[in-house]
């Protein structure tokens, strides 16, 4: 059986920790020994689930990107524990440790694309500590996965499609968990059961572009319509509560850390509103499309790629055109609590399926040979 090592930099709620999470739930029994390794050194509010699955460890040391001491213990690591395959969820930054890993003579060696564009604001430096990372993913990987063609294209355009290594592995959750979903928190959070919901589910970060949904909210709520938003997600009370009271919104804008409802939270909504910068493929989307929620969403290439269309999406930047597309749902949906078909999402999104794509990638004894 398997040796595994995943790379992942905390263990705090995000789309790759909950991405991780759900597949070792899934799958844990397919391996002998799993170590999830924090590359930040800290792990984070995930941790005591990760430690419910019975052969999973944590492993929690700093490898600093301009630290070789840190790069010699993790070799030590891998060899000492027999690890026969690594993966890395951090993009190019894998590079260091798939090294690493190819050194300490480790078979399979996965990098995992789950991010479609880079995270920093780009200089030089940045640009070319990131172009060097990314060789050394493209010469010492046996595969290249991403969650979506997005972030090949933006990457690697020119060779993807003609490299054996590379392949796409959409999300997978349990499906049911969301398509099954019955009732909703309006009684209990004294939302009126005939107002319109917009919600939004994500941590507080840049890229999820809360001062965007701030600024939408404001116009919407302004303008006396019957509309109240919700949004959940890690930090986002904490980092946005001040700025609502002062906007005088707070009568009908909700605020709420992590929650452990989500599906119950998402039926209370009318509309999803999600104008992500950046994303994968993002998991908090695909869990609202199940639900079966009227969307309106940025028109990155990562989201346009998951929902299947544009007639929804708009600038991220354009909070005009955003208000305008919730107030023609608002006249057009209010009271009606309209849910939209969810079988095909669910097909391609269904854990046991999409597990199993990635399980048969971490097991392959036919590794593809990494570029010279």
């Amino acid at each position: 059986m398997l040796n595994a090592t995943f790379f992942v930099h905390s263990l705090n709620v995000g789309g790759i920790e909950t991405y991780l999470l759900r597949f070792l739930t899934n799958s844990s029994d397919r391996f002998n020994k799993i170590y999830v390794y924090c590359k930040s050194g800290e792990s984070g509010v995930l941790e005591s689930k990760y430690l419910k699955i019975p052969n999973v460890k944590i492993v929690k040391h700093r490898l600093g990107y301009l630290n070789p001491f840190s790069y010699i213990k993790l070799r030590s690591f891998l060899k000492n524990n027999n690890i026969n395959v690594v993966c890395d969820f951090t993009g190019n930054f894998a590079g260091g440790v798939i090294y690493c890993a190819a050194s300490a003579g480790v078979n399979n060696r996965i990098s995992f694309y789950r991010s479609s564009t880079d995270a920093f604001k780009p200089t030089f430096l940045k640009n070319s500590y990131r172009d060097f990372l990314k060789r050394l993913v493209f010469n010492h990987s046996t595969k290249i996965l991403s969650n979506s063609s997005a972030a090949f294209e933006n990457y690697y355009k020119d060779r993807w499609t003609k490299d054996d290594r590379f392949k796409i592995i959409s999300n997978g959750l349990d499906t049911k968990q969301f398509t099954s979903v019955k009732g909703n928190l309006r009684s209990t959070l004294g939302i009126p059961e005939s107002s319109f919901v917009v919600g939004h589910t994500g941590r507080y970060t840049e890229a999820k572009n809360h001062q965007v949904i701030l600024e939408v909210a404001r116009a919407l709520i302004q303008n006396d319509l019957d509309i109240y938003f919700i949004l959940c997600g890690t930090g986002v009370k904490n980092s946005l509560q001040e700025t609502v009271n002062q906007s005088g919104i707070s009568h009908r804008f909700f605020l709420f850390n992590n929650r452990n409802d989500i599906p119950l939270f998402l039926n209370t909504m009318d509309c999803y509103f999600f104008p992500s910068i950046r994303e994968g493929q993002p998991n908090a989307l695909i869990e609202a499309l199940l639900v079966g929620l009227p969307y309106v969403a940025s028109n990155i290439p990562s989201i346009e790629e998951t929902v299947g269309d544009n007639s929804h999406l708009y600038d991220p930047y354009d909070a005009t055109a955003f208000a305008e597309a919730i107030r023609d749902l608002y006249f057009k949906n209010k009271g009606k609590r309209v849910r939209l078909e969810t079988n095909e999402i669910a097909q391609r999104f269904e854990g046991e399926k999409r597990f199993g794509e990635f399980f048969e990638v971490l097991a392959d004894d036919n590794k593809g040979a990494p570029a010279s």
